[in-house]
């Protein structure tokens, strides 16, 4: 069977994020949306999303196909509806089609298609707060889908844990001196990982393929550190979905970081307001600030974003794609995309530039800034003139 992962109602409310990737690519827990399907599938996907992506992420249709709504996170009882899906039926979770048999060019007419119901909840992601609010969520399902039937790499004798029965390292792994706890939710380590000298981890904790703790790193659950991310300082329930760095002291809580961010030394954000009221968010599917329910939130930064040194974020802040901000005081509590200033204001980054710093940041890493990357950050910095002011 084909599988197909398409981006669904919720795509607008996922942005800034999926302005750079298909809803099926946010890491939540341990594995991105699409690697969870794959992995629970035993199968590979493509995706149906914004014709600008589709370039990067094509969509490949054959003579039987089953179209996935990424919003949702698998379980074995819903693969296994999945997988016996006939012509003709959809699987529906309450009100929404979760997924539906397709054959190739088939025009589909939902109102005459066979509705299966799958009654147990599902974990779904319909908003940016949702990534780091069910991570704790996700990292328990990914962690008992990645270990099944597999055995750790043993625990350094210098290193301190606690429930070690929770904690799984994979081969190549480095983690002397630290001390990690998981007690109150797993923790995961991923190959050639680094925790670094007194570092101290609660879970549920996931740090995935090449990410590094730096010394004196102190996290606490749940958080994901992507791949390829350094992490330091103090960091609260936030998820990094990698090749992102905060390598240095300062707070990081409730908070959603893109890839190939950087936050700069001393880099503080709030997650609770003064008055302990809730928080509001910026939503670009309304167009205005939106009720979260959350009493903790913090900063939602896309990709290709920088801040410089000390800079601080106000409770609640949504910084777009390739944004970089400097300066003393805070920024205001939504940042365009392809901003550049701060407190006393923004003026237009050019893509010019800002594709120069790209290159030289993915160069550092081994990897190409492409023609296929800068196509769809220019079609970004299209879509996002509507909210610079300059």
């Amino acid at each position: 069977m084909n599988y197909i992962l398409f981006d669904g109602e919720h795509r607008d409310a996922l942005l800034p994020f999926t302005y750079t990737r298909p809803v099926a690519d946010i890491r939540i827990g341990i594995l991105t949306i699409r690697e969870k399907w794959e992995l629970s599938l035993g199968a590979t996907t493509t995706t149906v999303t914004e014709d600008y992506l589709s370039d990067k992420y094509p969509m490949v249709e054959m003579e039987q196909n089953v179209m996935i709504n990424a919003s949702y996170l698998p379980t074995k009882v819903l693969v296994s509806q999945i997988k016996n899906l006939k012509e003709n039926q959809a699987i529906y979770n309450g009100d929404t089609m979760v997924a539906f048999f397709s054959l190739e060019d088939q025009e589909i007419d939902i109102n005459n298609l066979e509705v299966l119901q799958h009654e147990d909840p599902l974990l779904k992601v319909e908003t940016t707060w949702d990534i780091f609010s069910k991570n704790g969520a996700a990292i328990q399902a990914d962690f008992n889908l990645i270990i099944a039937e597999r055995t750790s790499a043993p625990i350094p004798e210098k290193t301190v844990a606690f429930n070690p029965e929770a904690i799984f390292i994979e081969e190549g792994a480095k983690l002397p001196l630290c001390v990690l706890n998981a007690t109150d939710g797993p923790i995961y380590i991923g190959k050639n990982t680094e925790i670094m000298e007194g570092s101290m981890v609660r879970g549920p904790f996931a740090l995935c393929e090449g990410a590094t703790l730096k010394m004196g790193t102190k996290i606490y659950g749940p958080t994901t550190v992507g791949p390829h991310s350094k992490v330091g300082g103090e960091v609260n329930n936030s998820v990094f979905f990698g090749y992102a760095n905060k390598a240095h002291d300062g707070f990081l809580g409730n908070s959603v970081i893109g890839e190939w961010c950087n936050l700069g030394a001393d880099t503080n954000n709030s997650n609770l307001k003064n008055n302990y009221a809730e928080v509001r968010l910026w939503s670009y599917e309304t167009e205005n600030f939106a009720k979260t329910g959350l009493q903790f939130c913090g900063l939602m930064m896309g990709d290709h974003s920088k801040c410089g040194i000390n800079t601080m974020f106000n409770t609640g802040t949504v910084v777009g794609v390739s944004a970089n901000i400097f300066g003393s005081g805070f920024p205001r509590n939504f940042i365009p995309s392809f901003s550049w200033g701060g407190s006393k204001g923004f003026t237009t980054y050019l893509t010019s530039k800002a594709f120069e710093v790209a290159r030289e940041v993915m160069k550092r890493r081994g990897l190409e800034f492409t023609t296929q990357e800068s196509a769809i950050l220019e079609h970004v910095f299209k879509l996002s003139a509507t909210y610079r002011t300059d």
